[in-house]
This record gives C-alpha cells, structure tokens and sequence, in this order.
C-alpha cells in the first residue's frame, strides 16, 4: 500500500472457505456540520443520530447498528470535543477522550467543501495521542465539489496526518446525500474491526434507551430559535412514561411526563414564551416527533423547573445523567 491509499472499488480478496465474522465500534468526529450524523444515517439506512444543525446537541451516546452478513458495525456517536469552559465542558471532553480511547476505529469527518481550518486541526491533535486506534479520514460532501477541489483535500488531509505524526488508516471520499460509496467506507471500516460474533440482535438499530431519545427530542425542540440565549442551559428528564389505562387495544395513548431544567429563573419566561405559547409549540413540536420515534400517539406533559447552576455541579449533573 501507498503512502496514501484512496479506493474508489473495493478490493474484496476472494472468499475462503471460512468467512470470518468481526464486530466492533466505530465513532464519527469532526467539527459541527461535517456531516457526521448524515453519515451514520446512511451507514444504518435509518435516521438515529438527531440530526442539529447546531453543534454540541447530541450529548448522550447515540449508537446507530449496521448489520452485514460478514460483520456488525457499532457507530458509537461522541459529544462534540470544545474547549472547556465549565464543568460540564471537561466532563464532555473527558467523555470524548475515553469513547476515543475505547473505540476499534475512528473515523475523522472533513467536508470537501471546506479548507481544513483550526478546528479541524484541533480535533487531529487530539486524535494523534490516541495512538492504537486506527483513523480513516472520511471525506464527505463530495458531491460539493469539483474532481481538482476534492484531489486538493485528499492531499491537504494526508500531509495533515504526516504533520502530526501518524497514518491515516484509509482516506475515503463520500457523498451521503448521493449515497456515493458509503457502502464502500463500511467495507473499508470492516476489515479494522476484532473478529467476534455479533454483540447486538439483528433488529436492533441503536440500543438508546427510548427515554434518552425522547429527553433528546424535547431538548431540541425546546433550543430552537433560543440557542444564543440558552446554549447549553437546558437539561430535560423524562420523569415517567406510562400507558393511559382504560383505553381501548387499537387506541393506545403514551402519557409522557418530563421536566426542562434551566439554571435561573430569569430563563424561565424565554421557555415558556408569552402566555405559555413557546412551551406549547415545544410540545408540540416535539410531540409529533416522539410519536414518529415510538410509532404511537403520546400526551406529553412538559413543566419548567430551575435547577440552579446545575452546569457547574456534580450532584445536579449525575441526577440529569451526566
């Protein structure tokens, strides 16, 4: 092999007669926007990951599962890495390093539209002191760009490895939109996986619990439009979830009962919005999103609650799972 390899076929050896299984994780990093979570909904064919076009959102570990017959592939998806300024930064970026640290392969995600910049090199220092893990740089967007801008990048990225001192495993090239050879990138990510039998039942497509899912869900709902006034400053926990009782077989009904925690009370009315109606677009918004998720029809309850300065304390953070 080259000192940079860039397949556009693959070259599967031919079959011995005793197919090897593998299975293992794989996580996405890249800065906001480089496509990491339209990546890991194409890999799974499913939309898992909550797609935000803001960063820093998908604070719990989303798993997206790709089954093939001769492996399964565990798409583990990381906080976002930043530079800490809180508690909860360090924890994040804490996170991040140990997911890193325990992940069979990493896949770096760089938009071929964009130059590669500080932030990007920011996450390549960091990923150079993990020195086990296998990196494949994964060049996505490509349908952006012309075939000289994206030969350009497929150099800027292999001369950015040798910069910091490492190999890039593989450097791929995709389009996840155009679905361009994200086949290929799980037959390349495959061969860097343990051997093993599979860790997950056929049917699973990520092993989130559905309350996370939901808490997510809601969260989303409830930043949009407001993130430059609350970035990080919501918390949600879904309290219980039970099924309405008398109710009819064929007409089931989810009661949903979560809280929204921010940090001061000045914050509340910016949530609930004049006379309660931002509270109920969340509701609703995030409603009909539940309902997609869970595949049946949900009364959700939503209450505002002020959890004082919970980013910067321990027993607040464990109690909202963090």
């Amino acid at each position: 092999m080259g000192a940079m390899s860039v397949r556009s076929q693959s070259t599967e050896p031919s079959e011995s007669s005793e197919t090897v299984h593998r299975a293992g994780f794989a996580c996405f990093v890249g800065r906001p926007n480089a496509g990491k979570s339209t990546l890991t909904n194409a890999l799974v064919g499913q939309k898992v990951a909550i797609t935000a076009n803001q960063p820093q959102t998908t604070r719990h570990t989303v798993r997206g599962i790709v089954h093939r017959e001769d492996a399964q592939l565990i798409l583990v998806d990381t906080p976002g890495l930043h530079k800490p300024r809180t508690l909860l930064g360090e924890r994040l970026n804490d996170v991040v390093r140990t997911t890193w640290a325990e992940v069979d392969v990493i896949g770096f995600c760089l938009p071929a539209n964009e130059k590669i910049g500080p932030g990007d090199r920011f996450i390549a220092k960091e990923l150079a002191g993990i020195k086990k893990t296998p990196k494949v740089a994964v060049v996505t967007k490509t349908d952006l760009v012309d075939s000289k801008t994206l030969a350009e990048q497929l150099i800027a990225i292999d001369q950015l490895g040798k910069e910091l001192g490492f190999e890039w495993a593989e450097i791929v090239p995709v389009s996840a939109v155009g679905d361009k050879q994200v086949s290929l990138l799980a037959d390349l990510l495959v061969p860097l996986l343990p051997e093993g039998p599979a860790l997950y039942p056929e049917g699973d497509l990520t092993d989130e619990p559905e309350q996370v899912m939901i808490a997510e869900l809601i969260r989303e709902a409830a930043l949009e439009g407001v993130r430059d006034e609350l970035p990080h400053s919501i918390a949600v926990v879904v309290e219980e979830m039970l099924p309405r009782e008398d109710r009819p077989a064929d007409k089931p009904l989810l009661d949903i009962h979560a809280n929204l925690f921010i940090e001061r009370p000045s914050q509340k009315g910016i949530i609930i919005g004049p006379k309660g109606k931002r509270l109920k677009e969340v509701g609703i918004k995030s409603r009909k999103q539940i309902e997609a998720l869970l595949g049946t029809p949900v009364f959700l309850d939503l209450h505002v609650k002020v959890a004082k300065d919970w980013q910067r304390d321990p027993k607040q953070l464990r109690r909202l799972g963090f």
